[in-house]
């Protein structure tokens, strides 16, 4: 049964700026295979990561404007799982840190329901904190 009681949200600092309906990640950790004369797959270079995502946010009240202010800023953000505890949202912990918006696109209006916008990201910290 999942756990209803967490979420992702987008935070700047100590302010959450909104949460996440949708969170799709890429995780890249290019190796470059070592060859020898003697022997096929000897070793391995080990190239750095990346680690890029895709998130949809509710587009309601500043939200959109607030991420696309980050975007054309370059201001890093943060990823974070919130718990709620009672009537109130507390924040458990940090998984994806320094994260920049790299392209932007919002929905189109919807007569119901509340309109998405897609914003792809990439994250240059992702820690594993419990």
């Amino acid at each position: 049964m999942a756990d209803w009681n967490t979420r992702l949200e987008v935070k700047l600092g100590d302010r959450t700026i909104t949460p996440i309906s949708n969170f799709t990640p890429t995780f890249n950790v290019p190796h470059t295979v070592i060859h020898s004369l003697e022997q096929d797959g000897t070793g391995y270079v080990r190239q750095p990561f990346t680690f890029t995502f895709t998130m949809t946010v509710p587009a309601i009240a500043q939200t959109v404007a607030d991420l696309t202010e980050l975007a054309v800023n370059g201001t890093e953000f943060a990823i974070s799982v919130a718990e709620k505890r009672g009537t109130d949202w507390s924040f458990k912990s940090l998984k994806f840190a320094r994260c920049m918006v790299t392209s932007a696109s919002p929905s189109t209006v919807v007569i119901d329901g509340v309109p998405q916008a897609n914003f792809s990201c990439t994250a240059l910290t992702v820690s594993v904190e419990d």
